[in-house]
C-alpha cells in the first residue's frame, strides 16, 4: 500500500513523455522541415535554383515525409513507437548532415527526401502516442503541447539563421544544415532513452484515467479495418489534405517573399519569422482545449478560417502592418490543425490503433504538401510573384473550413466501428 501512494505521488511519467515528444515535433518538423524556410534564399542563391526548383526541394521533402507518414504509423501500432520514432529522428539527422554537402538541385533533393522519411517515421508516431498516455478529455491539450516544438524552432531559427549566413559568408547555408542534423541526431538519442509505449511500461495508468480498450488490446489482433474502412477516418482525412497544401507554401516561401517583394532584409524577415514561434507557442494549448471543450469539428472550421485571413493579408496588404498582423494570425493557429487531427485520431479508433490512424490521416496531409510548394513555385514563376501562390492558398483553406462542417460529432468515448 506505501508503494501504491509513493507511485502515485510521483511526477506522472507521461510528463516526461510530454516533454520529450514536443522536442521529437522540434527535430522532426521544426529543423528538418521549416529550418529550409530560413536559408532557402541563401541555398537557392549557392545552387542556382529558380523558385520551382527551390518549391520541388520542399516537395521532396514532404514526399519523404508522404511516404512514411502511413507505413510509420503502422510500425509504430506494431513494434511499439519508440523504437520508430528513435530510428526516424536518426535518419532525417544524417540526412540534414548531408544536405550540407549537396552541390546541385538533384543531390539536394534525394538529402531532402531522405529527411521527410525520417521526419514522418518520428513525427507521425509520437503524436499518435499522446492517445497511449492521455484520457479523451487531455488529448487535445496534450497533443497540442506537443506540436509546440515546431514554434521553439522558429523561435530559434528566427534570429539565429541569419546570423550564421552573415557571419559564414556563402557557405553559410550548408553550416545551417550540419547544425540541425547534429541536433536532431542527439534527439533521436533522448527519444529511445525517455519515451515509452505506453503507462504499463513504467506500471501506471494514462494521465486522467483508466487505459481505454478501444482497437484491441495488446494481446489482441490489431483490426485494420478499422482504420481504412472508416468513413469518418476518410473525411477526416480529406479535410486534413487543405491544411497541408495551404500552410506549406505560406511557410516555405515567408522569408523568399518578403526579402524578394517585401523589401525587407534577411535579418528583418527572420525577426518577423520569429514572432509566429512566439505567436504559435500557445497555438496548440489553446485549440486543443477549444477542440476538447467545442468539439473537433467546430474548432477546426475556426482555425482554417483564421488562416485563410492571414494568407490574405499577406498577399493583398504587402506593406510592414499586413504582414504583420498575417504573422500573427496565423502564429495563433499554426500547429493547431496537426493538433486536433491526431486528437481526433485517437477518439475515433482507440490508443493503439492511433498511430495507424494519424498515419493513414497524413497520407492526406502529405498530398497536400507535397503538390503545395512545387504549384506554388510554378505559380511564382508564371506570374513572376508569389502573391497568386499565396492567394492559392487562400482559397484552399477556405476549402478546408468548409470541409469541416461534414465532419459527424461522435459521443466522448463511443468508438466507431469498421466501414461507418
Amino acid at each position: 500500500m506505501n508503494e501504491t501512494a509513493s507511485a502515485d505521488n510521483r511526477l506522472h511519467y507521461a510528463w516526461y513523455v510530454l516533454v520529450t515528444a514536443t522536442l521529437v515535433v522540434f527535430g522532426s518538423l521544426g529543423l528538418a522541415r521549416f529550418g529550409y524556410t530560413m536559408v532557402l534564399p541563401a541555398m537557392q542563391a549557392g545552387l542556382g535554383l529558380d523558385n520551382a526548383q527551390a518549391g520541388g526541394l520542399a516537395t521532396a521533402n514532404l514526399v519523404g515525409y508522404l511516404g512514411l507518414s502511413l507505413v510509420g504509423g503502422a510500425l509504430a501500432a506494431r513494434f511499439g513507437p519508440r523504437r520508430v520514432i528513435a530510428a526516424g529522428l536518426a535518419v532525417a539527422g544524417a540526412a540534414l548532415v548531408l544536405t550540407s554537402l549537396a552541390q546541385s538541385f538533384a543531390g539536394a533533393a534525394v538529402w531532402r527526401l531522405l529527411a521527410g522519411v525520417g521526419s514522418g517515421a518520428s513525427n507521425v508516431p509520437v503524436m499518435g502516442l499522446m492517445a497511449a498516455w492521455f484520457v479523451r478529455r487531455r488529448r487535445g491539450l496534450a497533443a497540442g503541447v506537443a506540436v509546440t516544438g515546431s514554434s521553439f524552432a522558429l523561435i530559434l531559427l528566427g534570429p539565429l539563421v541569419p546570423r550564421v549566413l552573415a557571419s559564414a559568408g556563402a557557405d553559410g547555408w550548408r553550416l545551417c544544415w550540419t547544425g540541425y542534423g547534429v541536433a536532431v541526431l542527439a534527439l533521436a538519442a533522448l527519444a529511445l532513452a525517455v519515451l515509452r509505449n505506453s503507462p504499463a511500461d513504467v506500471g501506471r495508468s494514462p494521465l486522467g484515467g483508466e487505459p481505454e480498450p478501444i482497437g484491441g488490446g495488446a494481446d489482441q489482433p490489431l483490426r485494420w479495418g478499422q482504420v481504412y474502412r472508416s468513413v469518418p477516418m476518410w473525411i477526416l482525412g480529406a479535410v486534413y489534405v487543405a491544411f497541408g497544401f495551404s500552410y506549406i507554401i505560406y511557410v516555405t516561401f515567408f522569408t523568399k517573399y518578403l526579402v524578394a517583394e517585401g523589401g525587407y532584409t534577411p535579418a528583418a524577415a527572420g525577426r518577423l519569422f520569429m514572432t509566429v514561434g512566439w505567436c504559435s507557442l500557445a497555438c496548440g494549448l489553446i485549440w486543443g482545449w477549444v477542440s476538447d471543450t467545442i468539439g473537433r469539428k467546430g474548432a477546426l472550421c475556426i482555425v482554417y478560417l483564421i488562416q485563410t485571413a492571414s494568407y490574405l493579408l499577406f498577399a493583398l496588404w504587402p506593406v510592414p502592418v499586413g504582414f504583420a498582423l498575417s504573422a500573427v494570425l496565423f502564429g495563433l493557429t499554426a500547429w493547431s490543425i496537426p493538433a486536433i487531427v491526431a486528437a481526433c485520431c485517437g477518439d475515433l479508433l482507440g490508443p493503439r490503433l492511433a498511430p495507424a490512424g494519424l498515419g493513414f490521416a497524413t497520407l492526406f496531409f502529405g498530398i497536400g504538401q507535397a503538390a503545395g510548394p512545387f504549384v506554388a513555385g510554378l505559380v511564382a514563376d508564371a506570374t513572376q510573384s508569389l502573391a497568386p501562390a499565396l492567394l492559392l492558398a487562400a482559397g484552399i483553406a477556405l476549402s478546408g473550413a468548409v470541409g469541416s462542417l461534414l465532419l459527424r460529432a461522435r459521443p466522448a468515448e463511443t468508438p466507431i466501428t469498421p466501414g461507418k
